[in-house]
């Protein structure tokens, strides 16, 4: 199991896993508690499986100050650790610096900032069909899985 681990005080670039080494991806989510931190701890499991260069950070457009636990525990299940995670508020810097910017979700909103790609995910949300709990968390993990994979092809 590797532990993947962002700062709370530094811009979304400085979160990156490998400085200056391929492209900039940023996830964002309202509260970066939950499926933007899933996705950057995916992002980097799956970067580290495939040898592909990329830096990963995730932050919220109202940032909260925990993560969520069901996230954490269902990342954990798959052998990724998120637990040192720590949120950001998201600002025009970490835009900007990035290559692409993932949001999670239809709640957040992100403009765009130069040249900065800007990429919407509508994740499933499995509460509207009565799913709750784990069982919830896990098909949003699964979501975020495929599309992560996803990603890191077209990446390539």
């Amino acid at each position: 199991m590797t532990t993947f681990g962002a700062s709370s005080s530094d811009t979304a670039a400085a979160t990156a896993q490998t400085a200056g080494a391929g492209p900039r991806v940023l996830f964002v989510c309202v509260r970066n508690g939950g499926k933007s931190q899933m996705a950057a701890g995916l992002m980097r499991h799956v970067a580290e499986q495939q040898g592909l260069a990329v830096q990963v950070s995730s932050a919220g457009t109202q940032a909260g100050t925990t993560l969520n636990a069901q996230s954490v525990e269902s990342l954990a299940e798959i052998g990724v650790d998120i637990s040192a995670a720590r949120t950001h508020q998201l600002t025009d810097d970490d835009v900007r610096g990035a290559d692409l910017v993932v949001v999670l979700g239809s709640e957040a909103r992100v403009e765009p900032v130069g040249q900065t790609a800007v990429e919407v995910w509508e994740t499933d949300e499995p509460s509207t069909r009565g799913i709750e709990g784990m069982e919830r968390m896990r098909l949003v993990r699964n979501d975020i899985a495929a599309r992560v994979q996803d990603l890191a092809g077209r990446l390539r």
